[in-house]
């Protein structure tokens, strides 16, 4: 396609692919989109890693990261993140473990697992300017920030190595500060899709994005995301002044994804009614595959969720322990497993690689332009 965000990126198709997989990245960019890594709580070392492997395997292609540099969260204590944990309010934890126990899953590690994992909380407080300099030091086309308007070091470093900055939104608000703030390009998410969202859906978000942009004469790009996983849905995105979708949920079905055999097959048999917005994983809104899990923190009986990352630190240990038991065989795991996913996974019903699902987007969406000319003809 020759738009200007394609000809700004080098990709022959807008359609962004944000993974944690570095798999799907590659894939994706191979096929003509742009893959983009999802890296927060990364430490430096990993991300090097990982960019390292993607950069010998994706042939030059574009490709891009998304990560988290927050202004500041609860997590910002001087480093003393055991203290945080060791902190937690008994009342979530105990409701946490007797979700497990009630599934016949044994939680006395919880309280090991919990202390083991306080890197991601120190990663997420502490590594923010060294994985922007990691980050940097590979060719990536695009840096996203995926909480809130990306610190001005980041926007600074787009600008001096010719890298796009993104920010993702939930309302047309946050995307006027996004732009004044100096971003490349603002995403705009709907509340359909997975992991953090807002409010709004995408069919009104899009529009009214696009037009607040215009009507303060500010020409940044907008992309839509939530719940899009077709070419068709791409299409009307587009149509209503989109430069391009970002997907996340898509790709979750695919081998090179990082989801488990399990999960894989809740989410190809999940309709669009299986999910659920909660704060109950990470402390903000976000999108999840519905399960007793899911359900148990939606319940009167189940404690406020801490503010972010302090809850990431109740639910991720059984979670961890719950996808590890599921992928063994344990019956009460595999009733419980969930993962972030948009209300999109009602049309994901058909496991493809990743590089296949571009060139499904790229024949619906042909069809749909070609169904609208049509009827524009006549």
């Amino acid at each position: 396609m020759n738009t200007p965000i394609c000809k700004r990126l080098g990709i022959e198709f807008p359609l962004f692919a944000f993974s944690h997989a570095r798999d799907v990245v590659v894939a994706v960019s191979k096929a003509g989109g742009m893959g983009v890594l999802g890296v927060a709580g990364y430490s430096p070392e990993r991300l090097k890693q990982e960019l390292d492997w993607i950069d010998a395997h994706v042939g030059g292609k574009p490709y891009g990261v998304d990560l988290i540099v927050p202004n500041k969260h609860e997590a910002q204590t001087g480093g003393n993140v055991e203290a945080l944990v060791e902190a937690l309010p008994r009342a979530h934890k105990e409701f946490a473990a007797d979700i497990l126990s009630r599934h016949g899953i044994d939680a006395a590690s919880l309280e090991t697992e919990r202390r083991n994992g306080a890197g991601f909380a120190r990663n997420l407080a502490d590594s923010g300017a060294a994985s922007l300099e990691i980050a940097f030091q590979h060719p990536i086309k695009l840096i996203a920030n995926a909480l809130g308007v990306p610190p001005l070091l980041m926007l600074e470093m787009g600008k001096r190595h010719g890298v796009a900055v993104a920010a993702l939104v939930g309302a047309k608000e946050h995307a006027l500060a996004q732009a004044a703030a100096g971003v490349d390009i603002v995403i705009a998410a709907g509340t359909e899709a997975g992991g953090h969202c807002g409010e709004v859906t995408t069919m009104v978000l899009v529009p009214e994005v696009v037009e607040a942009l215009r009507a303060a004469n500010i020409d940044t790009p907008v992309l839509a995301a939530g719940g899009i996983v077709t070419g068709a849905q791409m299409a009307a995105a587009m149509a209503m002044g989109a430069a391009g979708a970002w997907c996340g949920s898509v790709w979750l079905t695919t081998p090179e994804s990082e989801t488990s055999p399990v999960v894989k097959q809740k989410l190809l048999a999940a309709s669009s009614r299986d999910t659920v917005r909660s704060c109950s994983r990470t402390g903000k809104p976000s999108r999840q595959l519905r399960s007793p899990w899911t359900d148990a923190w939606e319940s009167e009986a189940a404690p406020k969720p801490l503010p972010m990352p302090l809850q990431t630190f109740i639910s991720e240990p059984p979670l961890r322990l719950i996808d590890k038991l599921s992928e063994g065989g344990h019956s009460g795991a595999q009733e419980l497993a969930t993962y972030w996913v948009g209300q999109g996974v009602g049309l994901m019903n058909a496991p493809l690689s990743a590089g296949a699902v571009v060139q499904q987007f790229k024949e619906d969406f042909l069809r749909a332009y070609e169904r609208l000319a049509a009827a524009v003809d006549r």
